[in-house]
């Protein structure tokens, strides 16, 4: 039994028919636009309004894309930028060393040509560490006595007096610095020549120059050097400078405040003064005892020579008094000596 489609429904070419069409009308179509460019205009105007519809379909991506993007670019981004630091961190610790390595280069070039140019013996050393006692101004610095750092041997750098070695040890030193308070250094005014003492402060930041007139010619930036009176610290070392002059009418002497030349607290390397003074030795109780000696050596001729002369006119004042003259011979001579030995 066959069956037809009902006659409402009108059927058309068949599939076959249609496809030889179709593929007749694109090949036509083909060659005719590669040959003539004819469809040239009508491809402009399909892709111009079919271009809203392309980015509308390219949105989903591009935001995907976009997303894992930014991601991507801010973990690098943070990387990058950790690095960065990081970099910046090491060249600011290298600079820092840099600097610092700068400034102690210099501070020892300045320390060997002080070195070179005194014709005081010295001896290179440095700050180990500060005492733990805070209520004096020492520190301990490198070498003792196996290096012939002796007690009371000033320290300096290239600024000025640092402080004095109170303390020897083996193969360390305890140096009392500028600012202790129990600390005096004979100084005196370049300008005026005016001597004085100065002496450390319990705060540890300035100096006290003490003893000085109301009337001396001290004023505000006089320099203080050493003045070698002591026999401990070479004369011309750069002490203090004068900061502040108080004078009151009721005292006589004036306040003057000053403030070291050398970093008391900041220097690290330091030079220890081997200073002969070559000042005469004072007298000991040896000479006294001699000197003692000689004058009795001499009153004894003294009184000798005097019994000789009353012997002589002995006879004389017997015959005169009838006294005899031995008795009084004896007593001048003793007389004699008690007053030579008193």
């Amino acid at each position: 039994m066959e069956y037809s489609p009902p006659p409402l429904f009108k059927q058309g070419p068949s599939a076959l028919a249609r496809l030889f069409t179709f593929v007749g009308l694109a090949l036509v179509l083909l060659i005719t636009d590669a040959r003539f460019q004819t469809l040239e205009v009508v491809r402009e105007v399909i892709g111009t309004g079919l271009y809203p519809l392309q980015r509308a379909a390219l949105v989903p991506r591009d935001l995907i894309v976009g997303g894992a993007d930014l991601f991507v670019t801010i973990h690098s981004l943070r990387s990058e930028n950790q690095t960065l630091r990081d970099k910046s961190l090491q060249l600011s610790v290298r600079a820092s060393q840099a600097a610092q390595l700068l400034a102690e280069n210099e501070h020892l070039r300045r320390l060997l040509q002080l070195q070179q140019h005194s014709t005081i013996q010295t001896t290179p050393t440095e700050i180990q560490y500060d005492t733990r006692d805070p209520f004096t101004q020492k520190v301990i610095i490198a070498g003792g006595s196996q290096q012939d750092v002796q007690a009371g041997a000033p320290v300096v750098n290239e600024k000025g007096v640092i402080g004095q070695v109170t303390r020897v040890f083996p193969l360390q030193s305890e140096v009392t610095l500028l600012t202790d308070k129990d600390q005096a250094v004979p100084v005196q005014v370049v300008r005026t020549g005016i001597r004085s003492v100065i002496y450390g402060t319990p705060k540890g930041d300035v100096l006290d120059l003490r003893f000085v007139p109301t009337s001396a010619d001290v004023k505000t930036g006089d320099e203080l050097v050493t003045n070698g009176l002591d026999g401990v610290y070479p004369p011309g070392l750069p002490v203090a400078k004068v900061i502040r002059v108080d004078r009151q009418a009721d005292t006589t002497f004036a306040r003057v405040v000053c403030e070291p030349l050398a970093p008391v607290r900041g220097a690290r390397q330091l030079l220890v003064l081997r200073y002969d003074a070559r000042t005469p030795p004072h007298p000991t109780n040896t000479d006294t005892g001699a000197a003692k000696a000689a004058g009795k050596a001499k009153a004894r001729k003294g009184a000798k020579a005097a019994a000789g002369k009353s012997t002589a006119t002995g006879p004389a004042a017997s015959g005169a008094t009838g006294t005899g003259s031995p008795a009084l011979s004896a007593r001048a001579a003793s007389a004699t000596v008690t007053g030579a030995r008193q």
